[in-house]
């Protein structure tokens, strides 16, 4: 089964309140599971990594051995791509555990995309920052 995950993460302040929100889509579009989640202060980046890894722990939950994940964020997509090293220690970390919650499945791909390509997403985040704010 394939799953495509929709991917946001996001911080008021940077850091600041912060926020992810996922879109999860079977292979002919049909969403399967949409929600946010409020992760307290934290980096844009630390929310983008952490919703990715949402992602792909919802997929694997739901028995998904494909995924294509979509993301706006280049700095995550690049380096989870490994053309972009990884610097930052606690985005090393994320890292890692992004990289091995991939090795679940079969087939893995990491899509950059703009942010107007990622509403669903970006909009299940801001209901969750709107709540906090």
């Amino acid at each position: 089964m394939k799953v495509v995950i929709y991917s946001d993460g996001g911080a008021r302040g940077n850091p600041g309140p912060a926020a992810i929100g996922v879109v999860m889509k079977d292979e002919f579009g049909h969403t399967i599971a949409s929600y946010g989640e409020y992760l307290g202060a934290q980096t844009n980046n630390f929310a983008e990594y952490s919703a990715i890894i949402s992602g792909l722990t919802k997929a694997k939950d739901l028995g998904a051995d494909e995924v294509e994940c979509i993301a706006d964020s280049k700095l995550v997509v690049e380096q989870l791509n490994r053309n972009w090293k990884v610097k930052e220690p606690t985005l090393q970390k994320l890292f890692v555990q992004a990289w091995n919650l991939m090795q679940n499945f079969k087939r893995v791909t990491i899509t950059h995309v703009l942010r107007e390509g990622n509403k669903e997403a970006d909009a299940e985040l801001n209901k969750v920052l709107d709540r906090y704010q």
